[in-house]
């Protein structure tokens, strides 16, 4: 008979422990007695005093007490918040060492879950600047008892807003408009709304910044319909940000953990802004999806572009297309693009882009992508290169299954999950495709994200 394992570790204690890895989201691992302990912002190479918090049969979490010994990528992080706020993970990593983590991260997934040995994980494209770089933002505002003011990011697994003045990867008229509109709630005693007594006003504030174009949205989300004082707030951002093109107000009355409501009004300016990534123009809304960085995106879809090798005779298939970034990349090299999309709004803004772009073949699909895409193929329609873009979760096995019917030359997938993409691509593999190669883009500098475009090509019998 089997005995139990006793855990050698206690809640409350305190440890020292050699810190091995790095997990999936930034936090160190290391082991105590051959028991695994994740460390939160511990570094590889670390030996470390660690305070037990929480045990489990398999594992325990700690906090980080003192470092005994450093790693010699560790520095000091630039923001002051950055251990209590939950937007970025990987700080205290140098940005060298943070890329090729991020490489290792992508091929330990691949080989661990997708049983792929022999792909090959090219190094991670980096950014030039991995600070300032995010042309979106999006803060919930909260006040405290004694009135005072809190806007920033939610501290990691909780509603509890932490403070911040200065976001160190935020573009600067992003933090421009926090201070701006803090000053505007202060100065008029605006409410903030609070989300356990449904009162107050003021619930997020969003900025969008055109990189290319230097245009700023401004997205004031409230509780309610009347916002006292907004024509004060409009002159005062005229004032304090250069490119304002646009105010808008968005109204969220439900209890909800959602950001956007469904109602959206002008207040001053257009209703989009404009940026462009590569040759191509998009139109973007308080509500169209964008990537929040505009220099690596347009690495990203490159790679795309690169490994889909279109030669401007292929019928491509952009399947989970949003608003058609990659799409409209695409078709300026083939002869035809569908793209298949399930958010209303997202491909009408696909066709939008389209237009404004003068690019004619390209055909946008509204509908769920597990029942679209075998419709296409039951159409008569057999795309040569299918480019697979889903959201974080992966692709549904409906999906998968229409493209091993079709048996597409190139199958092109785009990820933002390692573990599901490497889920995904195990299932192509067993279905008549082999991974030639993946390319890890850093597009969230200082954050455990990582994209990964990778190629497959069909295995010819």
């Amino acid at each position: 008979m089997k005995m139990n394992r006793q855990v050698p570790v206690e809640k409350g204690k305190t440890y020292t422990i050699e810190i091995k890895s790095l997990g999936s989201n930034g936090e160190g691992i290391g082991r105590y007695e051959d028991f695994t302990v994740f460390v939160p912002f511990a570094l590889p190479k670390e030996t470390v005093e660690v305070r037990i918090e929480f045990v489990k049969k398999q594992y325990a979490t700690g906090t980080l007490l003192k470092i005994l010994e450093p790693a010699k990528d560790r520095v000091k992080p630039l923001c002051p918040v950055y251990n209590r706020c939950g937007g970025c993970q990987l700080q205290h990593l140098s940005y060298s060492a943070e890329l090729i983590e991020k490489q290792r991260q992508v091929k330990d997934a691949l080989e661990r879950i997708g049983h792929l040995k022999n792909l090959t994980v090219l190094p991670t494209l980096g950014a030039a600047d991995p600070w300032a770089y995010r042309n979106k933002m999006q803060f919930p505002v909260s006040s405290k008892a004694k009135g005072k003011l809190d806007i920033g990011c939610f501290a990691a697994s909780t509603h509890r807003v932490i403070n911040v003045e200065n976001c160190a990867i935020q573009k600067k008229q992003n933090n421009q408009i926090v201070a701006v509109v803090r000053e505007w709630m202060k100065q008029y005693k605006i409410p903030a709304y609070n989300e356990d007594k449904e009162t107050g006003i003021v619930r997020h504030i969003m900025g969008r910044v055109g990189v290319h174009t230097g245009e700023v949205m401004v997205c004031l989300v409230t509780a309610g319909d009347m916002v006292p004082h907004m024509k004060e707030l409009v002159r005062m951002l005229k004032t304090a940000i250069p490119g304002l093109a646009s105010v808008i107000q968005n109204i969220n009355k439900r209890h909800t953990n959602v950001i956007l409501g469904e109602k959206t009004k002008k207040i001053y300016g257009s209703e989009t802004i404009h940026d462009s990534i590569g040759t191509l123009k998009f139109n973007i809304s308080a509500q169209s999806f964008f990537q929040v960085n505009s220099e690596q995106a347009q690495k990203l879809y490159e790679t795309a572009l690169e490994f889909a090798d279109l030669s401007g005779n292929e019928t491509v298939a952009d399947v989970y297309c949003g608003t058609g970034t990659i799409t409209l990349f695409l078709a300026q090299r083939a002869k035809q693009v569908y793209g298949i999309e399930i958010v209303a709004s997202a491909i009408h803004d696909a066709i939008k882009n389209a237009r404004e772009n003068k690019i004619h073949n390209t055909e946008f699909i509204l509908g769920d992508a597990a029942y679209k895409l075998p419709e296409l193929i039951g159409s008569g329609i057999h795309p040569d290169v299918i480019i697979l873009d889903p959201p974080r979760a992966g692709c549904e096995e409906k999906v998968l299954a229409a493209i091993a019917r079709v048996k597409p030359k190139r199958v092109v997938y785009v990820s933002c999950n390692p573990a599901t993409l490497a889920r995904d691509l195990e299932y192509l593999t067993q279905h008549g495709y082999t991974a030639v190669k993946a390319q890890p883009v850093d597009l969230f500098s200082r954050t455990h994200h990582v994209e990964t475009v990778v190629l497959m090509s069909r295995v010819d019998k």
